[in-house]
């Protein structure tokens, strides 16, 4: 299959093509610069590849939960592509939820098959999901969460994958298994046999970012109120008696 997969969930851009059995694969800088820098780098990896938009057969990309950004944008374009692929005739497109990606990649990397999956969300809260290779596909165990990276739940014998660890240390699941893994286009590539077999793919106006969160960023008057608290746990210290004369 001719297979185009953009990841722009987190902080690191990735996107990678199919041809056949032939990769090519680019990252660069995400975030901020995804709306900038996602069209220019599809269009020269695609060149690279030597491949047209009209000869892809489906376009895949990770809906998240991740970046607001990165998610809307990458939803965007794949939307865009996919309508005048084929010569405007269109092709499918694959939505891939973002920690089912790292848990690919951990599989890609480390041979892991029983995964948590775990992403920083900011906030001072993680993403995460708990994923089970079986019989060549991952199946997804419970909800995917949102939640301080003190209450995840690492089931016994599971590895915890993801980039949360670097930025919250011993506050995530300090007992467990850490290693590093990120939700890469080529993951995405991987997953994409299997769901697009079972159907997964949809019609270009139905794809859709997965939020798990409603909010980008907190308030004013909730940061104010978390200053507020902060000041409140620090123990005053007494003054220093007047000397006496």
């Amino acid at each position: 299959m001719n297979l185009l997969a953009l990841e722009s969930s987190t902080d690191t851009l990735f996107i990678a093509t199919a041809r056949d059995d032939q990769r090519w694969l680019h990252s660069g800088a995400g975030g901020q610069q995804t709306s900038s820098q996602l069209l220019p780098a599809v269009r020269a990896l695609m060149a690279d590849a030597g491949l047209s938009f009209h000869a892809l057969d489906a376009i895949v990309f990770g809906r998240g939960p991740g970046s607001f950004t990165g998610l809307r944008t990458a939803c965007a374009i794949a939307q865009g592509l996919a309508f005048v692929a084929k010569g405007g005739q269109g092709v499918p497109v694959l939505p891939v939820d973002t920690l089912m990606t790292v848990a690919e990649e951990a599989r890609l990397l480390h041979g892991c098959t029983q995964v948590l999956a775990c992403l920083d969300a900011r906030m001072d809260e993680v993403y995460n999901a708990v994923y089970q290779y079986v019989e060549g596909h991952w199946q997804t165990l419970g909800d995917l969460q949102v939640c301080p990276p003190q209450d995840v739940q690492v089931p016994e014998g599971f590895v915890v994958a993801g980039n949360a660890q670097t930025i919250y240390g011993e506050r995530l699941a300090p007992a467990a298994t850490h290693l590093h893994a990120m939700p890469t286009a080529q993951a995405l590539l991987s997953l994409a046999p299997y769901l697009l077999a079972q159907g997964q793919a949809v019609a270009a106006q139905d794809a859709l970012p997965l939020y798990i969160r409603d909010k980008v960023a907190k308030t004013t008057a909730e940061r104010e109120a978390e200053k507020q608290a902060q000041a409140a746990m620090v123990p005053s210290v007494p003054s220093a008696p007047n000397p006496t004369p």
